[in-house]
């Protein structure tokens, strides 16, 4: 069995900024895992930690595109994907477009930035730049809560990780059109983290369906695996994050989803040959976003909705 891992207050801060948080975390521990470790910080973070302690957070972070020596190592690694893809002019309407959203909102543009381009950042800054103070102070804080998993994968990893420099992993089918949409990435992403060695899983075959069967809905007695038709298949990057599994839409259509991973081919002597998790969008949530993560190990997973 795994010895228990054990968090100081500054190994905390070195995840997340907040103090408060990082109290709690290093109260909570030790960890036997992972899988515990991550299921704290979204308790902690999202029910215990107010709204001074998330701006504290955000504080800690420098604006996106941001170059300077003083950045974290983690920090130039988590955005090295929006600098690689960065030119001069991108990175002066960044800068501006970051001033414009500190002075209305009243800290930095949060997002976590691994493995998204300069443009793409951009595009989503622009649009989150509509929002209404409270909602973007929700959007912020739900950006920090994945940074703080990302990197607490990265403090318990033996071995540190390396981000991926690429803004998609490679895909099994065709591209797939962006079309015209307001959105910078499809409606619905996943990532996987391997909770058994503490670090993003990488190389894992996602597959993305929708039930298209209109006579029944998909339930617990109704399993017809016809129903079904493929969207999109991916691999996951260095990150953790797979690739383009759908059309980025402004609209998703409502209907039931499931996603897919091949877990067996990543972890052989797992217990789960696959995974599969089935959720439903609703016809008022078709203009949201759908983060579906899987926590693996090899005896257990664990999945939740982010954003």
């Amino acid at each position: 069995m795994a010895t228990p891992t054990r968090l100081s207050v500054d190994d905390v801060l070195r995840v997340n900024g907040s103090r408060r948080f990082a109290a709690a975390m290093a109260a909570a521990s030790p960890f036997a895992s992972l899988a515990d470790a991550l299921l704290a910080a979204r308790r902690i973070w999202l029910n215990e930690v107010d709204v001074n302690g998330w701006l504290e957070a955000f504080a800690a972070h420098p604006a996106i595109g941001t170059t300077s020596p003083s950045v974290s190592k983690w920090s130039k690694e988590e955005q090295s994907a929006a600098l690689s893809t960065s030119t001069d002019s991108t990175a002066q309407e960044l800068a501006e477009w970051n001033a414009r959203y500190r002075e209305k909102f009243g800290f930095v543009f949060m997002i976590c930035a691994s493995g998204r381009t300069a443009p793409e950042v951009l595009a989503e800054l622009k649009r989150r730049y509509t929002n209404r103070p409270i909602v973007e102070l929700e959007n912020a804080a739900q950006e920090e809560l994945k940074i703080t998993e990302l990197r607490l994968a990265k403090l318990f990893s033996s071995e540190p990780t390396v981000p991926s420099h690429t803004t998609e992993s490679p895909t099994i089918q065709s591209d797939k059109a962006a079309g015209s949409s307001n959105r910078s990435r499809p409606p619905i992403t996943t990532h996987v983290l391997d909770v058994a060695r503490g670090s993003p899983a990488s190389g894992i075959e996602v597959h993305l369906e929708m039930w298209k069967d209109v006579s029944a809905p998909p339930s617990f007695r109704n399993k017809d695996f016809n129903g079904w038709a493929t969207l999109g298949t991916s691999v996951t990057n260095n990150d953790g994050r797979s690739g383009q599994l759908m059309d980025i839409v402004n609209n998703v259509a409502p209907g039931f989803y499931r996603i897919s991973f091949n877990t067996g081919k990543y972890a052989p002597a797992g217990f789960f040959p696959y995974v599969s998790i089935i959720f439903e969008i609703k016809a008022n949530q078709t203009a949201e976003h759908f983060h579906v993560p899987l926590l693996h190990s090899p005896f257990s997973f664990t999945t939740y909705r982010g954003s």
